[in-house]
């Protein structure tokens, strides 16, 4: 079977194939494996606990079994729930927002399909297609493959700064930063997957500025901070600019079962978006609206976030934090500054052999890691430093951390 070049392009393994195979088989297949890889959230009982509650509270309304299996969404999603969604957003964090301005589909990844295909590519009468813009890598691995041609990603080298002798963090290099005819949007995520770096207020102020100055959109994935979790441990909420696309994730609450992705912008994307995401998908799925429409409005949301998942995942970064000095001490290897989501992000600078490798040696000795590689996309000289990192997620149990990290440790001691 002959398949076309956009079959081709979606068909071939690609990071983000790898990653969710790893992911499924340690949680549903090998459950013994010491799971430092994946982008899965934790196990919160207090968190389930409430999902629950709330699960059981739609169930038991007289029609709360027909409006969570059976019957479609509106094309741009729940009313009910956007209509909740925007009043949150502007108690929450003062967004000047409207139903017109939000879309819901099957996940925040689907949603950036929809975005990065109908943005780049070629447009009708030109020559050269149109590219995504990454103003610093590494970047979350999943829009790597998302584009259906190839080669349509162009990224920076970031500016790294070194804070002390373990730590260091990338920033935003503007001198050399520039866009051009051929550039379709610029994208960023905050946290960024998969450094847990946090570009601030300011930053994301310039990045708008250079994207408005082009007369391009800036789009702003928000999966692991505002609205919800808010996993940004110095607690400095994001910049709203009416202009820019802000791509939101229900999965990092704790529900990435559930399938639930948002997008806030300029109503006539939006209205692109839902043409599309309605050839696609025909309908939303209804179990994450109805679960969110809950938890808004029934004001559990807000204390879900404060109470129950921040302080959990800032405790379990402290703990793997410590593990790493600990096992770690008398390596060469830096930490990046863990500001936000559930990742660590360790370079390596003397590694004697390739990322790639150490992944295959801890998976052979039971450990899944991430490797840093897949990261780095749409540069186009060689970089040593994307074949020395790799990240590891503080998800799952303190002891699977401590040993998981103990033994990536040994590993690096025998090299």
């Amino acid at each position: 079977m002959k398949l076309s070049q956009f079959g081709q392009k979606l068909t071939s393994q690609s990071g983000i194939v790898s990653l969710m195979e790893d992911l499924g088989h340690a949680l549903n297949v090998n459950p013994e494996l010491l799971f430092l890889g994946g982008g899965n959230p934790a196990r919160i009982p207090e968190f389930e606990a409430e999902v629950a509650k709330h699960l059981a509270g739609i169930i038991d309304k007289p029609d709360g079994i027909n409006k969570l299996v059976g019957v479609y969404q509106s094309p741009k999603g729940s009313e009910v729930f956007i209509e909740a969604l925007v009043s949150y957003i502007r108690k929450q964090l003062g967004w000047n927002i409207s139903a017109a301005n939000v879309a819901t589909t099957n996940g925040s990844q689907s949603a950036f399909f929809i975005l990065l295909n109908i943005l780049a590519g070629r447009q009708e009468g030109d020559s050269v297609a149109k590219k995504i813009v990454f103003p610093m890598m590494p970047e979350y691995l999943g829009y790597s493959d998302q584009t259906s041609e190839h080669e349509l990603f162009r990224s920076f080298l970031p500016h790294i700064e070194h804070i002390d002798a373990t730590r260091f963090k990338y920033k935003v290099d503007f001198n050399a930063l520039a866009l051009n005819e051929q550039d379709a949007a610029l994208c960023v995520s905050r946290p960024t997957n998969p450094t847990g770096n946090v570009l601030t207020n300011e930053e994301l102020l310039r990045l708008s500025s250079i994207a408005k100055q082009q007369g391009v959109p800036f789009i702003i994935d928000c999966a692991y901070g505002d609205p919800f979790p808010g996993m940004v441990y110095n607690r400095e909420h994001i910049h709203f600019d009416s202009d820019n696309l802000y791509v939101i994730s229900c999965s990092k609450l704790g529900m990435p079962g559930v399938r639930a992705g948002i997008i806030i912008g300029p109503e006539q994307i939006i209205e692109k978006v839902v043409n599309v995401n309605t050839v696609m998908s025909l309908a939303n799925g209804n179990l994450g609206p109805c679960l969110m429409t809950s938890l808004i409005n029934n004001g559990d949301l807000v204390g879900l976030c404060q109470n129950t998942l921040q302080p959990f995942y800032r405790s379990r970064r402290d703990f793997a934090v410590s593990c790493v000095d600990k096992y770690f001490a008398g390596l060469p290897y830096l930490l990046h500054q863990p500001e936000g989501a559930f990742f660590l992000w360790l370079w390596f600078p003397k590694l004697s052999i390739s990322s790639t490798e150490l992944y295959e040696r801890m998976k052979k000795k039971g450990v899944l890691i991430m490797d840093g590689s897949h990261f780095f996309f749409g540069i186009d000289e060689g970089w040593n430093h994307a074949q020395q990192c790799i990240r590891l997620t503080y998800c799952q149990s303190e002891q699977v951390i401590d040993e998981g990290i103990r033994l990536i440790a040994e590993e690096l001691k025998n090299l």
